[in-house]
C-alpha cells in the first residue's frame, strides 16, 4: 500500500467515530448503518485528493459524510416511500448507565429522525460540541445563520419530544 493510502487509512481509523455518528443520525438499522459507513469511506477516498488541509480533517470528513448521507437518503426517498416505525428506535442498554438518561437519549434520537436532512446535520455537529464557527464551515453557512437555525431546531425538537412523550 502506498503512503497516500496509509495516511488516509490512519486518518479514517482515527476519526471513524464521526462516520458512525453520521450513520446513526441517518439510518435505522445495522445493515443500513454498515452500508452508509462503507459509502462514506468510499466517498472520502474518492475525494481525498481534494482535501487541501485548509480546514481540519475532521471538519472535511463531516462535510463529506453528511453530504453522502443526505444524497443517499434523498435518492432512497425518491424511489420509495417509507413509514417511520417506532420499533426501529435505537435502544442503548448498559448495566452502568442511568436508565432515565438512556430513555431520554433514545427519545432524542427518535425525535431527530423527524427533522429534515440539514437540521439533522446541524444537531449532529452541535451534539459533537463543535463551536458554531466549525458548524458553519462544515455546513457552508454563516456562523450567525448556524446559531439562528440551531435555536429554531432546539424549539422544534422540544415540541417533537413533548408530543412523543404524551
Amino acid at each position: 500500500m502506498d503512503s497516500k493510502a496509509n495516511i488516509f487509512t490512519e486518518l479514517v481509523e482515527k476519526n471513524q467515530g464521526i462516520i458512525h455518528k453520521v450513520c446513526r443520525i441517518y439510518t435505522d438499522d445495522k445493515d443500513s448503518h454498515d452500508d452508509l459507513f462503507q459509502e462514506i469511506v468510499l466517498q472520502l477516498w474518492r475525494s481525498y485528493d481534494s482535501f487541501k488541509g485548509d480546514s481540519k480533517f475532521s471538519t472535511w470528513m463531516y462535510r463529506v459524510g453528511l453530504n453522502t448521507a443526505i444524497t443517499l437518503i434523498r435518492k432512497k426517498t425518491k424511489t420509495r416511500e417509507t413509514d417511520y416505525i417506532e420499533d426501529q428506535f435505537i435502544h442503548i442498554k448498559s448495566d452502568d448507565k442511568d436508565e432515565v438518561l438512556e430513555e431520554r437519549i433514545t427519545l432524542l434520537y427518535a425525535a431527530i429522525r423527524f427533522l429534515n436532512d440539514v437540521e439533522r446535520a446541524l444537531v449532529l455537529l452541535f451534539l459533537e460540541d463543535l463551536p458554531y464557527r466549525d458548524i458553519a464551515e462544515t455546513l457552508g453557512i454563516s456562523e450567525v445563520n448556524a446559531r439562528v437555525k440551531m435555536n429554531r431546531v432546539k424549539v422544534k425538537l422540544k415540541e417533537i419530544m413533548s408530543k412523543m412523550e404524551q
